[in-house]
């Protein structure tokens, strides 16, 4: 028997040993780690929730319900309709063009990838507004074209597109470099086309971190606060997503529907994670042992 399971005898019955210390450092470090988790995650939340119904459901369904946090709920919804699939688009060809091919720039590509990541998104608002604004490069060439990008809805497309570049990317290269390029040049022997590669064999291959890379997109995409902010304008009911239009009511000091509007943000959170989960678990299931 090993230590862990060793019993003392005593008047006939049988007692477990006491725990190694090995075993007290494992209990120690996860009850940190649950307290940590506890604290600084699961209270915070819950108590964005509480407060949110401090005055009751009726309070809650009339601070969701006003046309201003209606208006800020489906602006968010079309900046992530829109981020998302850009972004897909875009991981996929980067993966593919950086696991696939040889080229010049392919490690400065690889970097630039990282470059929201490690940029405040404020500097990435300011950098839409220095290209994009009024006295911009392209600001009065836009403006001719009588085409308004900052302090309208282009603008916080191209910001919240900017900062969620990454996310789908960095989920397919390591697979695609694990997948290795054997399948899709048997593909090409066996005579199909680039798309049929791509539809067939690659994309198939692949399709755990293509999720899993836009599980985290939409995720980022809801909660982006700093760069909207700065290309938004804080236009009420126009320009405000659910973030901007959180921080607004909190400043007003209307806290019962900041909460209640700042609970979906939660409550999109709490989904994303279970849904994450759910693919965690699928994705191991499926693989082999």
């Amino acid at each position: 028997m090993s230590s862990a399971v060793h019993a003392s005898v005593a008047g006939g019955v049988a007692w477990p040993a006491s725990p190694s210390r090995a075993e007290w450092e494992r209990r120690l470090l996860i009850a940190a780690a649950m307290a940590f988790v506890g604290a600084f995650l699961v209270l915070p939340l819950a108590f964005v929730l509480a407060s949110a119904l401090r005055n009751g459901f009726a309070a809650y369904v009339t601070a969701l319900a006003d046309p201003d946090a209606l208006a800020a709920l489906r602006l968010t919804l079309v900046v992530v309709a829109v981020a998302v699939p850009c972004n897909c688009v875009f991981g996929i060809a980067a993966a593919w063009a950086i696991t696939r091919f040889d080229f010049r720039g392919k490690n400065a590509l690889v970097t630039l990838i990282d470059l929201p990541l490690s940029v405040s998104p404020v500097i990435a608002g300011l950098v839409c507004v220095l290209v994009f604004g009024q006295r911009g490069w392209l600001g009065p060439s836009l403006e001719a074209l009588d085409v308004q990008v900052i302090f309208a809805v282009p603008g916080i497309v191209l910001a919240t597109t900017f900062v969620t570049v990454p996310f789908v990317a960095r989920e397919l290269i390591p697979v695609m470099q694990a997948q290795g390029r054997d399948q899709e040049e048997a593909a090409l022997l066996l005579g199909a086309s680039g798309w049929q590669m791509l539809r067939r064999v690659t994309l198939p291959g692949v399709r755990h971190g293509l999720v899993y890379g836009v599980i985290l997109c939409t995720a980022r995409a809801m909660g982006e606060f700093g760069a909207v902010s700065v290309v938004s304008g804080h236009i009420r009911g126009v320009t405000d997503t659910l973030p901007l239009h959180v921080e607004m009511l909190y400043n007003e000091y209307q806290f019962t529907a900041a909460f209640a509007v700042a609970s979906l943000l939660v409550l999109a959170a709490l989904l994303v994670v279970v849904v994450q989960s759910l693919f965690d678990r699928r994705r191991r299931a499926a693989s082999p042992a």
